[in-house]
């Protein structure tokens, strides 16, 4: 499987930030929105590699700028109603919290 990379970082930035206070990295992701994790991910790619190659310029505008910070605000969406996984020092800590009540 080949991939390609992106060299307009500027387009990320562009994005809706998202809140990185206490953010778990770890999703129990289902098989459904993993799929739908990827599809979008293959779309937000090739609308960035194809602004890139035709060397458009960056504007609030740009239908195609705008296509792409939809498609991440609905891949973020998708992301995060995924349950958390809660990590293994989370899971001992409320192990020790029940015995010691």
């Amino acid at each position: 499987m080949a991939a390609s990379t992106t060299h307009c970082m500027s387009i990320l930035a562009s994005a809706p930030a998202v809140p990185t206070a206490r953010v778990n990295p770890s999703r129990r992701i289902t098989p459904q929105a993993g799929r739908a994790l990827e599809i979008l991910g293959h779309a937000i790619e090739y609308l960035t590699d194809e602004f890139v190659h035709q060397g458009q310029m960056m504007s609030a505008k740009n239908g195609q700028l705008q296509a792409v910070q939809m498609l991440m605000a609905l891949n973020r969406q998708i992301y995060f109603e995924c349950p958390e996984v809660k990590t293994f020092g989370q899971r001992c800590r409320a192990l020790l919290r029940r015995n010691s009540a």
